[in-house]
C-alpha cells in the first residue's frame, strides 16, 4: 500500500508543480506522476542538503515534492524538453 501512496503523491506533486508553472508540456498523466516522483528525490535530496549538509538521496512530503517537481519541470523545460516560441 505503501508504493501506490507514494504514486499518488507524485501524481498529485506533478499536477501541482504543472499548474504552479502553466505551459504546453506534452506529458499525460503518468508523465505527470513520474515528475512528482522524482521531484519529491531532488527535494527530499536538496532539504538533507540543507539541513544535514550531507547529500543523501531520500523522499519527501508533499512540499518537499512539490518544489522538486518545479525545479525539474524548470530544468526539463531549459535542456529542450519543450520548445518555447515567441
Amino acid at each position: 500500500m505503501g508504493l501506490i501512496a507514494f504514486l499518488v503523491m507524485g501524481l498529485i506533486a506533478g499536477f501541482i508543480a504543472r499548474w504552479l508553472m502553466p505551459g504546453a508540456d506534452p506529458m499525460g498523466w503518468v508523465g505527470t506522476m513520474v515528475l512528482g516522483v522524482v521531484g519529491s528525490f531532488v527535494g527530499g535530496t536538496l532539504l538533507a542538503l540543507l539541513i544535514t549538509g550531507n547529500v543523501d538521496l531520500s523522499a519527501t512530503g508533499l512540499l518537499g515534492s512539490i518544489l522538486g517537481a518545479v525545479i525539474v519541470l524548470w530544468a526539463w523545460r531549459q535542456w529542450g524538453g519543450r520548445r518555447v516560441t515567441v
